[in-house]
């Protein structure tokens, strides 16, 4: 019995899947994890983390911090994102510094006597009703409740961005061994420009006249 012609691909022509291959290339797979690192509006949250009165002033360059601070919360609040704010141990510490309380009316203030946020379930129960995977953080001290925070929500599968320009410690030193120390454990080093115009995307829209206001 003859055999049929053999099937050859024709020269000159690159063999490639059909549409609805499994195959991926390479660039769409790099394609697909970009999306997925990306900062989004609908996937993000900001979490301020203990600005307060009575500890603030002692902050290394915290005049600095608190602008920058302003700036996140204002972009975030343009954007429609969610942001949280916590306080430790408020009856000793202070109620949050009067710029950032000017800027998060309408918020409530977590209360928390653990040095990580996520000690205190309200905290949790607050993230969990976000939906969002992405936490951005901002705040004081770096090396104690901004980074056992940030230890606990990596370990809890979400991804935690800093955001450099906007965390501090009474001390310089303690500051840049806890960013480095929780960039070796998986944290993203972010500044509050660099986050909310990777939120945008582009220029253009009213979305993005609002942030050129705050950022400029």
């Amino acid at each position: 019995m003859s055999k049929g012609p053999a099937l050859e691909q024709p020269r000159g022509e690159r063999w490639s899947p059909r549409p609805g291959s499994a195959i991926l290339s390479e660039t769409a797979r790099a394609g697909r994890q970009e999306n997925r690192m990306r900062l989004r509006r609908e996937n993000a949250l900001l979490v301020v983390i203990d600005l307060q009165a009575k500890l603030f002033p002692h902050i290394h360059d915290h005049d600095r911090i608190a602008e920058a601070a302003v700036r996140s919360i204002r972009g975030f609040r343009a954007l429609e994102m969610p942001v949280l704010v916590t306080e430790q141990v408020p009856t000793a510490l202070g109620p949050t510094i009067d710029p950032i309380r000017a800027e998060t009316a309408g918020i409530e203030p977590i209360a928390k006597s653990a040095f990580s946020c996520c000690g205190e379930e309200k905290f949790n129960d607050a993230i969990s009703k976000t939906g969002r995977q992405k936490i951005l953080l901002l705040g004081i001290e770096s090396h104690v409740c901004v980074y056992q925070t940030a230890l606990d929500l990596i370990e809890g599968d979400y991804e935690v961005y800093l955001l450099a320009d906007a965390v501090s410690s009474r001390r310089e030193s303690d500051r840049e061994i806890a960013l480095r120390r929780l960039e070796q454990m998986g944290a993203r080093l972010f500044t509050t420009e660099m986050a909310l115009f990777e939120i945008l995307r582009g220029a253009g829209g009213d979305d993005f006249r609002k942030i050129l206001r705050i950022v400029k």
